[in-house]
């Protein structure tokens, strides 16, 4: 694994500034055919889409779960979103992936900020 290539995908600005705050601790995504080989080590640029702000983190463990009400079960809501109640995350997540998405499974991304911003 090199560092000199990360990995850009956007996220929403609420959901940003709890990754560069280092609070949101689990990423939600589609389990998507080019996420399939994430892995532990790797490096994830953030980025709020339409803009030049980024945000670095390190994949520390990637789990598949099959929809998100299980992931979140897995992951604990807090650890996903620590601003949201379970059932708002739930209706959240939703609202970005509806169901035909949903049924490619559902991935947990822990990951932790990298030391240079």
């Amino acid at each position: 694994m090199t560092d000199t290539t990360a990995r850009e995908l956007n996220l929403y600005r609420r959901y940003f500034d709890l990754v560069a705050a280092g609070t949101k601790t689990i990423e939600v995504r589609v389990k998507y055919p080019h996420l399939a080989d994430l892995a532990a080590g790797d490096i994830i640029r953030f980025r709020i889409k339409g803009t030049t702000e980024t945000c670095d983190v390190r994949v520390k463990r990637v789990t598949e779960y099959c929809d998100f009400e299980a992931l979140l079960d897995g992951e604990g809501p807090a650890n996903v979103n620590p601003t949201a109640t379970r059932e708002r995350q739930l209706t959240n997540i939703r609202a970005i992936y509806p169901p035909e998405k949903e049924a490619f499974g559902a991935l947990a991304i822990e990951i932790e900020r990298t030391a240079a911003h």
